[in-house]
């Protein structure tokens, strides 16, 4: 009994105690390893946030930095206690290697996304025009930008293919122009209607007053010249713009004693039909 009784003893002093001790300090490393990780990422939230970054772009930098972190922290964890790591290290690459291979296209939509945080061709709340959708920008994400078109549908576009698209930015500048082509026919006083169509156009609301509007010959057909009413306004009152004008120059026309090109009546009833 006291031979087994040695026999536990000498065990304990040569295997139970080290593993005791290697706990403890790897309980230790992990304690004083997160805190660092966490005192390092509060540092770096308000650095980037002194540089007025996008708060998702903080984001993603911090998961970043903070997953590579605990990364290292656990190897040198298995370290301590023992564990070969240099095997699970290559393991780690590996299963890397083939995840990024399995997502490459999701990939490609992150790497997408961090550009456009970055680079900026649009902002949250734009108007823009790209990757086969058109509507106000709601979301950029990391892997999918989210837009509400006009119609009030949520169409959700990967970063990859906006990115890789013309991107057309309606509410980047201060004033967009809208335009309606008004056809006339040939006899009518060209001269005279263009200007009296620039002073009624002036006058309708939401257009701005600088750029002035404008009046030009646009092109000539068989019926005669078709005339072209430009004017400036808000980007945002775009669309009810260019209704107002339309409206307006239609009055104008009826006013004036304005016939229709009989070519154009005659496509109408062939759409109707």
């Amino acid at each position: 009994m006291e031979a087994i009784l040695n026999q536990l003893k000498s065990l304990a002093l040569t295997e139970a105690l080290p593993f005791i001790l290697k706990a403890v300090g790897a309980l230790v490393l992990w304690f004083v390893g997160r805190t660092i990780i966490t005192g390092f990422r509060r540092v770096l939230n308000l650095g980037l946030q002194k540089r007025q970054l996008d708060a998702t772009l903080i984001r993603y930098i911090e998961s970043l930095f903070a997953g590579s972190l605990t990364i290292l922290l656990l190897l040198a964890i298995l370290g301590m206690m023992g564990v070969e790591t240099t095997s699970f290290a290559a393991l780690l690459a590996a299963a890397g290697i083939a995840i990024g291979t399995a997502w490459s296209g999701l990939l490609s939509n992150f790497a997408a996304g961090v550009f456009l945080l970055v680079l900026r061709p649009f902002r949250v709340g734009d108007e823009i025009s790209a990757g086969g959708a058109a509507g106000i920008v709601q979301e950029i994400g990391l892997f999918a930008t989210t837009i509400d078109t006009g119609d009030n549908l949520r169409i959700s576009v990967g970063n990859n293919r906006l990115f890789g698209d013309n991107i057309v930015n309606f509410t980047h500048h201060t004033h967009r122009k809208v335009s309606v082509k008004v056809p006339l026919l040939h006899g009518v006083d060209v001269a005279t209607m263009m200007r009296a169509l620039q002073e009624r156009v002036a006058v309708v609301p939401g257009v701005q007053e600088q750029p002035a509007p404008s009046v030009e010959v646009v092109e000539f057909t068989a019926l005669g010249p078709v005339l072209g009413v430009g004017a400036f306004c808000k980007p945002t009152q775009a669309g009810p713009t260019q209704a107002a004008i339309a409206h307006a120059v239609a009055e104008f026309l009826m006013a004036s004693g304005y016939a229709v090109p009989q070519q154009t009546t005659q496509q109408l009833l062939a759409k109707a039909s």
